[in-house]
């Protein structure tokens, strides 16, 4: 019997690392205000990819975005 965790391929899609371009598409914000979010907790920490580069869980990013239109909503 094989005991590994089959996602579904949404899954898989949400688990993806996004790069700093997508990062910023999918936000709408600079890098240096999500770099200043983070600092405090609120953005989505990012992920050493390599020396030089960074992502993003797209499924973070997702929740981050929802939870502003959450906010901007209840205004």
């Amino acid at each position: 019997m094989n005991n590994s965790v089959h996602q579904t391929p949404l899954a898989n899609e949400l688990d993806r690392i996004v790069r700093e371009p997508e990062r910023e598409e999918l936000t709408t914000i600079s890098r240096t205000q999500a770099f200043q979010l983070e600092k405090k907790n609120e953005f989505p920490k990012r992920i050493r990819l390599s020396n030089r580069s960074v992502g993003w869980r797209l499924s973070e990013i997702l929740m981050w975005i929802a939870t502003r239109d959450q906010v901007s909503a209840g205004r």
